[in-house]
């Protein structure tokens, strides 16, 4: 039998980057929140990521950032980990989400690269270690250079290892090569950020997976952890390529992963609500492609 990669990842294996329920006319729903919330954990979630790009963070306010860990924490206690995304592009902006999802109660802090204006890496690193200093919660770095246009470079990740409250990654900068660098010279829980890669990085010792195709699927992929902890490795492989067929129509199909996810829960009669502009609802023949999709992975009709 093999062992986990980390045998306490510090949020669990298991995390779904959850969608922000919105109502029909667009506001936070705090009551659907805490309802999806209820069933991912149900179903094998170990943390919930809150306010991150599936969460829709660039179009929520402050208040409703905050608002949002509060229901949250209602609705699950202690059965999970709270990860409040607080990234923006101002570092100032960053401390002052830090605090207030301190105060909300989350239990750590994903935290993206600062966006747009590209900074480089000694500033990059400066702006992560002023919100590891400011908080008293964990970091979780988020390293998704398609989106910030900058990458934590794999030098800058080692030496941020070394603050005591930066213990974790999301990894969605698709450098395998890199990743395994740092694994191999800090322990810096790295979390697969890209569903396609949940085995892959899980196998060379990262620590589980923040999964947006999760939202809908939380039990399929945390069977993929489970299987390879139990020394099934080929059961692992079989049940992560089963689950390519629905993340490719989600995350690689031309629309957002937050479009899909809430379009997809919509038409399961799950808390989601619509997406704020400038997203746009998926189509009658996308949702169509993904209910296929979704009833071929599960087994559900």
């Amino acid at each position: 039998m093999t062992t986990p990669p980390l045998a306490r990842p510090p949020f669990g294996r298991a995390l779904c980057a959850m969608v922000t329920p919105f109502t029909a006319a667009g506001a936070l729903d705090l009551d659907g929140a805490q309802r999806l919330a209820d069933r991912l954990v149900a179903e094998g979630c170990d943390g919930l990521v809150l306010s991150g790009t599936t969460g829709e963070s660039p179009t929520t306010t402050d208040a409703e950032k905050a608002a949002l860990v509060r229901a949250v924490r209602e609705a699950v206690g202690e059965r999970a980990s709270i990860v409040a995304g607080v990234g923006t592009s101002d570092t100032r902006h960053t401390v002052e989400l830090a605090l207030a999802a301190e105060k909300a109660g989350a239990d750590g802090l994903l935290v993206v690269t600062p966006y747009y204006s590209r900074p480089p890496q000694d500033a990059v690193e400066a702006h992560f270690r002023e919100i590891a200093d400011a908080s008293g919660l964990p970091l979780v770095l988020y390293d998704i250079p398609g989106r910030t246009g900058t990458r934590i470079e794999p030098r800058t990740m080692i030496r941020l290892a070394e603050h005591p409250r930066i213990v974790a990654v999301k990894d969605c900068a698709y450098d395998l090569l890199g990743t395994q660098k740092v694994l191999a010279r800090t322990e810096l829980a790295y979390y697969a950020g890209c569903d396609e890669q949940v085995l892959a990085l899980y196998a060379v010792g990262g620590a589980g997976y923040v999964s947006t195709v999760a939202n809908v699927a939380p039990r399929q992929f945390r069977a993929i952890l489970d299987a390879f902890d139990s020394g099934a490795t080929a059961d692992a492989a079989r049940l992560q390529q089963r689950a390519i067929p629905l993340v490719e129509l989600m995350m690689a199909s031309g629309l957002p992963g937050t479009v899909t996810a809430k379009g997809l829960l919509g038409r399961l009669g799950l808390p989601s609500g619509p997406v704020r502009p400038p997203l746009r609802p998926a189509d009658e023949a996308a949702l169509d492609d993904l209910m296929t999709a979704y009833r071929e992975l599960t087994g559900i009709k």
